[in-house]
């Protein structure tokens, strides 16, 4: 019964992650620890395996429509696999209340972040080797933007690495409002471009807690699974299932998850 239900809850994460480019470990590790009763580190190296399942499988759509930005992802993701080398090497070492505290002040800032409103496209730059292209699928126009704030997109993706390995949660939850509000890229193509990144940024860390035996196959197999259909589902979704309401809803799931992570950091 454990593995259908590990299979139906990584399916509904795989589509909300894939659609809103935070990897699904923001979800996938609180449900594994609050639910499952799985313990901390071992449901983080089970997370860092699915976000990379996450990845793979949303970029077939994201780039075969043109979304994601391949340049950028792969220049900021230099600092961000730092990041996650650091953060593995920390989540090793710290006690389990320590993490859940930290996880649950990372969903607050995710709480937060929901709540800002889109940036508009920056204006590309002549001959700029990081702008980038693609057609809207609302409209069908052609939506060209630039990319600025190169240096502090790196310093926020080391960050957004060190979160990640530290927590499983792939970094997503960092990576879209920095490229979106502080390095003006669209809103589609910054989620495209995190689940590219989100995924070598996850690999990096997997390896750190698969070589400490902190990746359990029974339950990184079923949710693995689940996430693929779920990351194959949510691009597709995408225009389908109005923002707003997913939103609302990623929202107060991701409160009461933040209540329980605290509680847990508390002892309680």
């Amino acid at each position: 019964m454990t593995f259908f239900v590990l299979v139906g809850i990584a399916v509904i994460v795989g589509v909300l992650g894939s659609m809103l480019g935070v990897g699904g470990g923001i979800l996938l590790v609180p449900l594994l620890t609050l639910f499952l009763d799985v313990p901390i580190k071992t449901a983080i190296g089970t997370s860092l395996v699915c976000v990379v399942v996450t990845s793979s499988a949303s970029q077939i759509v994201y780039v075969a429509r043109g979304f994601t930005n391949s340049r950028l992802g792969m220049t900021l993701e230099v600092a961000t696999t730092l990041g996650a080398l650091a953060g593995g090497i920390t989540a090793i070492l710290v006690s389990g209340r320590a993490i859940f505290g930290i996880f649950a002040a990372v969903l607050v800032y995710v709480l937060i972040s929901m709540e800002r409103k889109p940036a508009p496209p920056r204006p590309a730059a002549p001959g700029s080797a990081l702008a980038g292209s693609f057609t809207d699928p609302d409209t069908g126009d052609e939506v060209t933007y630039g990319v600025g704030h190169l240096p502090a997109g790196l310093a926020f993706s080391f960050v957004a690495g060190n979160v990640s390995g530290l927590l499983g949660v792939g970094g997503g939850v960092i990576k879209v409002p920095v490229m979106n509000l502080l390095m003006g890229m669209p809103l589609r193509a910054a989620i495209a471009t995190s689940n590219l990144m989100i995924g070598v940024t996850a690999a990096t860390g997997a390896l750190i807690f698969f070589g400490r035996g902190l990746v359990e196959p029974r339950y990184a197999v079923p949710t693995a699974l689940g996430i693929l259909v779920g990351a194959q589902l949510g691009p597709r979704l995408s225009g389908k299932v109005s923002t707003g309401v997913l939103r609302r809803v990623f929202e107060v799931l991701i409160a009461v998850l933040a209540v329980q992570m605290a509680l847990k950091a508390f002892g309680v």
